[in-house]
């Protein structure tokens, strides 16, 4: 098959689903026609297409980083290969590229140039926790990671609230899976009892799960629990917050 030259953006599963379960079999056959990628991380990727298509000559493909220690100034020249008439494919460490994802930044440098972009499909942990939490789906905000600090996140959480009460928008934020306890805990304390928060974690995953109770619902829940129970409800593992107004 010869593939059309365009910026292919590939999704990558969400942990250690199978291949065959979240992406269609077009995604194969599109990796099968690329020869150069932009990746997060080469190490990542490279185990990606193998565990993708078994049969691929990794040693045959080259690959460029593209990360927070990229220099900016590096990336236009990423796309020298696209320019040249060859397709190239942009991967991210999990997800959909350049949603969250550095990759939005040669993608932007790509619609400036000019040349053809082509999503393809496969698992968004932002869009299936929306679909998932029984919340807005036509008005939400992915506001990526909250402040560390505590007093600017309570803040920043009051303010996200009141848009979401007022503006009846859906909010989205993350944390470092080990931290997702500590942030739930300062939810509980900061959040009005009526607002309504979903906890979406380990999506596509085997362990997946996606709850949603109000504040009041969840204080209750966790109330009296040890902290082996705790970590079962709210575990280590890459989660999305979720909060609406009751």
């Amino acid at each position: 098959m010869t593939l059309e030259t365009a910026l292919y953006l590939i999704p990558v599963t969400l942990g250690d689903t199978p291949v065959e379960q979240v992406l269609p079999a077009w995604n194969r056959e599109v990796i099968k026609g690329i020869r150069h990628f932009i990746v997060e991380n080469v190490r990542s990727a490279r185990r990606f297409l193998k565990k993708t298509e078994p049969a691929i000559d990794i040693d045959a493909l080259s690959f460029v980083e593209l990360n927070q220690h990229t220099d900016p100034k590096d990336i236009a020249g990423y796309l020298l290969p696209l320019e040249k008439g060859e397709p190239m494919g942009v991967i991210s460490e999990a997800g959909c590229p350049a949603v969250a994802d550095p990759g939005a930044d040669v993608v932007a440098i790509a619609q400036e140039k000019g040349l053809k972009v082509v999503p393809l499909v496969g698992p968004s942990s932002i869009i299936m926790s929306v679909m998932g939490s029984g919340f807005n789906g036509q008005s939400f905000a992915f506001n990526g990671y909250l402040p560390i600090e505590e007093g600017a996140r309570t803040k920043r959480l009051q303010l996200l609230e009141t848009r979401a009460w007022n503006e009846s928008q859906t909010q989205l934020f993350i944390e470092t899976p080990y931290r997702n306890m500590k942030l739930m805990e300062q939810l509980l304390r900061t959040l009005r009892p009526r607002t309504r928060l979903c906890v979406a974690s380990d999506i596509t995953c085997e362990d997946e799960k996606i709850v949603t109770r109000s504040v009041a619902e969840w204080q209750r829940r966790l109330k009296g629990m040890t902290d082996e129970e705790r970590q079962k409800e709210i575990p280590r593992v890459p989660a999305i917050f979720l909060i609406y107004k009751g």
